[in-house]
């Protein structure tokens, strides 16, 4: 494993690196991934307006910036995205900015579909949903995950699967709705419940 861990680490980027690659592929009307088409260039170029709207407005609360201030030893957090995920957009801005209030921590990003060995070493129910991230000690150890979605979104997904079976592209406007309602609250939220279990551990 630690050796998937340390090639993706390689092969990964900054999180403005991510955002370049994006928009600069989308000058050539491509997305990020080996597979291209229409629709998954349409959805990032929605998504790549998403997040610039996302980096200009995001604000991180003051109990986030708190628990964050608690960590003691470097941390990286190394996330799995697409340029094309619409949960990605959403939750990426946010984990910069929480990642910006601390010098400890190291956001790196790498793509799902160029780091397939390490997507599969962190499935979510036996699929390969993102955005994943990975958090690594100094030692590149990992020491917790998040994702793909905060948990207040995950239990709607479930809850909405369980009445009607799939996730059809009624729920998935219904969640961009709620994202852009939550701006990110429910996020910051799950990290400071990391942050706490981290600490917790290491008591």
């Amino acid at each position: 494993m630690k050796e998937i861990i340390e090639k993706s680490l390689h092969n990964s980027l900054t999180y403005q690196e991510f955002r370049d690659l994006v928009g600069n592929l989308l000058t050539e009307n491509k997305s990020t991934g080996h597979t291209q088409s229409e629709a998954l260039t349409g959805y990032s170029l929605l998504n790549d307006r998403r997040m610039k709207r996302l980096d200009k407005t995001i604000k991180i609360s003051e109990q986030t910036v708190t628990a964050i201030n608690t960590l003691k030893e470097p941390q990286t957090w190394l996330v799995i995205a697409e340029g094309w995920c619409g949960d990605a957009a959403q939750n990426l801005p946010v984990i910069n900015k929480i990642s910006e209030t601390s010098d400890l921590i190291n956001f790196r990003v790498v793509l799902r579909d160029d780091n397939d060995d390490l997507m599969n070493l962190f499935l979510t129910n036996g699929g390969k949903s993102i955005p994943k991230l990975i958090a690594l000690d100094k030692d590149n150890n990992v020491i917790d995950t998040w994702g793909p979605r905060p948990t207040v979104a995950t239990k709607m997904v479930a809850d909405y699967k369980a009445e009607h079976g799939v996730i059809d592209a009624k729920f998935k406007q219904d969640l961009q709705v709620w994202y852009n309602k939550d701006k990110g609250q429910s996020l910051q939220n799950d990290f400071v419940n990391l942050v706490e279990n981290l600490q917790a551990k290491e008591v």
